[in-house]
């Protein structure tokens, strides 16, 4: 059940499907990230700071920038930690790109086994030149699956033992391209497919084929089948954690809306703040939560609309549309009406 004021969970996978909508019919689906590198910049900045700070990074989001973009390494932090944002960066880069646009040697296929070796390498291989695992052989490298059993994790999940991984990991990967085309034409799955997405994160997690890395790995991984099927990227914020952690819990005993819920707000939010707005340009129509902002909530500019005070449309779906240039109008109108409230209370002081 939905907290007061937060939406259900049917609520947003709901949301999220119109959302879906709104980007594939009216504006032409995902764009490109060489053709709007500034949108996917963003997504880029953020996922990799967060998505390491799940796992104990302490660089901050300005150093995290500053590093991806200049490769200068700013502040006085560990050289681990700077790899370990170094070598995200550069999967999560690759993962944009491959999404769209694959390499020769991709086979077509959701995912490859061969591409999940290959973004394990991309985001490890730096931090293992410098601080490598303290009990991996030779063959455990960057790109290798591990040859230790794991402990059990102190939530209750024990990995399998390392002799089955490659087989285990072999079957995860038939398994995700055996459901691609569901996925891919939206059928129906007989439960929402944010919830399909979560037990294939779910269960790669629950392999955890290498000795270190999973987490990044399953993470990236998920968003290279995410953008494959025409869905943003997600960032797990870094003050998700313990709910993020909560769920995957919750995952292990095959309970998997709540991860679902939180895969379907995550895409939601990047859709919104980041791409259909920007793919929409200042004068084209957009749901409302794709304008909101610190300044203006949904429920505003939706009460603004409902008052005439801001140029929307409701369609009929009932979602009410806008453009940037109307909430730019809208604001400028609501300072001048402030302006002169204040001018008001003065005279009569």
């Amino acid at each position: 059940m939905a907290s007061r004021g937060r939406p259900s969970r049917a609520t947003v996978y709901e949301r999220l499907d119109r959302a879906m909508v709104e980007l594939n019919q009216r504006l032409g689906g995902l764009p490109n990230p060489v053709e709007a590198r500034d949108i996917w910049d963003d997504i880029w900045h953020l996922e990799a700071h967060h998505s390491t700070a799940l796992e104990g990074n302490t660089l901050v989001l300005r150093e995290v920038q500053v590093l991806l973009d200049q490769g200068r390494a700013v502040g006085a932090k560990p050289l681990k930690e700077y790899n370990e944002v170094k070598g995200y960066g550069d999967a999560a880069r690759w993962v944009y790109g491959q999404a769209l646009e694959p390499d020769a040697w991709h086979d077509g296929r959701l995912i490859t086994l061969h591409e999940l070796r290959h973004i394990h390498a991309m985001a490890m291989t730096p931090v293992w030149d410098v601080a490598p695992h303290p009990e991996a052989t030779d063959r455990e490298g960057p790109g290798n699956f591990r040859e230790h059993d794991l402990h059990p994790f102190k939530e209750g999940m024990t990995p399998p033992s390392w002799p089955l991984v490659p087989a285990m990991i072999g079957e995860w990967v038939e398994g995700v391209c055996a459901v691609t085309e569901k996925l891919e034409n939206r059928e129906d799955l007989g439960h929402p497919i944010p919830e399909e997405l979560a037990r294939i994160h779910n269960d790669f997690e629950r392999v955890h084929p290498f000795i270190d890395g999973n987490g990044r790995t399953g993470r990236l991984v998920l968003n290279l089948l995410l953008v494959r099927l025409g869905y943003p990227p997600i960032i797990v914020l870094k003050k998700q954690r313990d709910v993020y952690l909560s769920a995957m819990r919750r995952a292990d005993d095959g309970d998997y809306g709540s991860l679902g819920e939180l895969i379907a707000r995550a895409m939601e939010e990047n859709l919104n703040r980041f791409i259909l707005p920007n793919v929409a340009g200042p004068a084209r129509l957009v749901p409302l939560a794709a304008l909101a902002d610190d300044e203006f909530t949904v429920n505003a500019l939706r009460q603004a609309a409902q008052r005439g005070r801001l140029a929307a449309v409701q369609g009929s779906d009932g979602t009410w549309r806008a453009n940037r240039k109307a909430i730019e109008a809208y604001r400028k109108s609501k300072n001048k009406r402030r302006r002169g409230e204040g001018r008001s209370r003065t005279s009569d002081l």
